[in-house]
């Protein structure tokens, strides 16, 4: 099983988004899903998946946190 943890866009420009991991950024195409910085995410393969909502990330994010 394979687990994705959600990331926050902080950056679109020429099919990419720069996603930020808590503290780390990552780039991401964005020729699956059309996204916005401010936008949260999962990621599968350096592809956009699916955006999610800032609640159900924020909460994603300290459930992962917690079992570090």
């Amino acid at each position: 099983m394979c687990l994705a943890i959600p990331g926050k866009v902080v950056k679109v420009e020429k099919g990419f988004a720069t996603i930020d991991y808590s503290g780390e950024q990552r780039k991401a195409s964005t020729e699956l899903v059309d996204v916005d910085a401010g936008d949260y995410v999962i990621v599968q393969a350096q592809f956009i998946i699916q955006k999610i909502p800032e609640k159900e990330a924020i909460e994603a994010i300290k459930v992962w946190q917690d079992k570090k």
